[in-house]
């Protein structure tokens, strides 16, 4: 009952904030202009959620949105619930759990929502850190299923940092959140280790650009 009345309040709160807000989105993946239909992993710093809840409200396309939408990927925890509940009164998906356990089933879950068309959104640095740390999760998750993944960025104009692992961001009203969809990065599936790292790391220097 807890968990269901601060979700609810949350995304309340969330919907009159962001009413107040500007949006400047520049998509190099072409996802909100419907340029293609496979699924994709968007991929974000912890810190950025809102900024990136903002665009999916604004952006995401309706025919993508009626299929299959976006599942964000939550942790086990009584945060993770109601986390859970937000994202569901703002109209996406939840699975409970880490990407980063290889055989979990929260990993099978995602692999199973991918293949049915879904689009997944993933902190990559969450639930806890440590910050704008990349584990493997979102590489094997890209490698198990062919989806792309869409490095996804956003700056605020105005805006208060909590005192957090993560200094989560929290845009005051009437600023403006600037989104970056970067071009799609596809994972090929016969990696080496050292591949392997290697895209690991690329996708992480690249969400570090203008991460601060």
């Amino acid at each position: 009952m807890r968990e269901r009345t601060l979700a609810f309040l949350g995304a309340m709160l969330l919907r009159l904030l962001f009413l107040t807000i500007r949006l400047r989105l520049d998509d190099r993946s072409g996802l909100s202009k419907n340029a293609f239909e496979a699924p994709a992993i968007l991929c974000f710093w912890h810190n950025r959620i809102l900024g990136i809840t903002l665009s999916f409200l604004r952006a995401y396309p309706k025919r993508k949105r009626k299929r299959a939408g976006v599942t964000v990927l939550t942790s086990p925890s009584s945060d993770g619930e109601i986390l859970a509940r937000v994202v569901g009164a703002l109209g996406m998906g939840s699975v409970r759990g880490s990407s980063s356990r290889r055989g979990s089933r929260a990993l099978l879950e995602l692999v199973r929502i991918i293949r049915n068309g879904g689009d997944m959104a993933i902190t990559p640095d969450g639930p806890r850190g440590p910050r704008y740390n990349l584990g493997p999760g979102v590489i094997l998750l890209a490698q198990t299923t062919g989806a792309s993944i869409i490095p996804s960025h956003a700056s605020f104009s105005w805006c208060l940092r909590l005192k957090t692992w993560d200094g989560f961001i929290i845009p005051l009203p009437f600023s403006t959140i600037s989104v970056r969809l970067d071009e799609q990065m596809i994972i090929p599936q016969n990696l080496t280790e050292e591949e392997f790292e290697q895209a690991r790391k690329n996708l992480e220097d690249i969400l570090k650009i203008g991460a601060d």
